[in-house]
């Protein structure tokens, strides 16, 4: 029902929108829309994550135990992989990879291929509890996985061989997120920080001040000049985001308020010579709202 308040309130905030992004990274310019175009379900239960695969696809996990990959365009389903005994709690890809990556509350991650007949390309089990964090290395060579087991595991995608793990105490993951060209993964934590890991040697790099409530969820700007975070919160309290500095002073740069319950989910948009750079938050409250990056002002 939270889902359906939630999309429904999007869905008016988008109808008037002059904008459309593409999962290329491209903007283009666009007069008033009307309406915004649904397709039929995908899963038989709830969607737990989504991510880019392509251009015109993107792949879905659900507590259905199932990953999907679809084309936005169309609608259309074009594999739906089975083998995870659990639901499914974060999906990952490369842009333009053919390989799709699932963590699961069954305490495994696997790997799929677009192009193959059946079962998992690459199965990666080890942790002890949920897998809560999922980030693969752009050149898909490497997975950076994390759970609420307090570790955060380094993997070769290749053979499935799990070449390094780090566990630091009520180090409970929440997401994680890799770096553009860099070797470092950015993770957020129930113990309200956010960690830069040098994953060459999985050690903490760097660790941003703690902050006042849990952190849900991380991103990194293109460029990797950012990283955001978002924190839980209730009754107007917490529900922030926040814009890091990752290459200078690794300082907190802007704050993103207004949300008032726990903010789930928060991205760096897509922009171009004649659009702001500019941020996306969703929320328990229903709502999603898009951000000035720079300002902190609402559009």
């Amino acid at each position: 029902a939270l889902v359906g308040r939630a999309m429904g309130k999007l869905q008016s905030k988008i109808s008037f929108s002059t904008t459309k992004y593409r999962a290329d990274g491209s903007v283009e310019e666009m007069g008033p829309v009307r309406a915004v175009q649904q397709h039929g379900p995908v899963h038989t239960d709830a969607v737990t994550s989504v991510a880019a695969l392509k251009p015109d696809l993107c792949v879905s996990g659900g507590t259905d135990k199932s990953v999907a990959v679809c084309s936005w365009r169309s609608g259309a389903v074009l594999r739906q992989f089975i083998g995870h005994e659990r639901e499914v709690t974060k999906v990952t890809s490369t842009l333009d990879s053919d390989r799709v990556f699932s963590a699961s509350r069954d305490k495994t991650v696997m790997m799929w291929e677009l192009h193959r007949t059946s079962g998992p390309s690459q199965h990666f089990p080890g942790h002890e509890l949920v897998v809560t964090g999922l980030a693969v290395s752009p050149d898909a060579s490497q997975l950076c996985t994390g759970s609420r087991d307090n570790t955060v595991c380094k993997w070769d995608t290749e053979t499935g061989k799990c070449l390094g793990r780090a566990a630091i105490s009520r180090n409970l993951v929440t997401h994680l997120c890799w770096v553009p060209g860099e070797p470092y993964v950015i993770q957020t934590s129930e113990d309200k920080t956010i960690r830069v890991w040098d994953s060459r040697e999985l050690q903490v790099a760097h660790m941003f001040p703690a902050k006042r409530h849990i952190q849900t969820c991380c991103d990194v700007s293109q460029d990797g000049r950012y990283c955001l975070s978002s924190s839980s919160g209730s009754a107007g309290e917490g529900g922030e985001a926040t814009l890091w500095d990752l290459r200078q002073t690794r300082n907190r740069v802007c704050e993103y308020k207004g949300h008032f319950q726990t903010t789930t989910s928060c991205i760096f948009l897509p922009w171009g010579p004649a659009l702001a750079p500019s941020i996306a938050t969703s929320s328990y409250d229903s709502t999603v709202k898009v951000w000035d990056r720079d300002t902190g002002g609402r559009g």
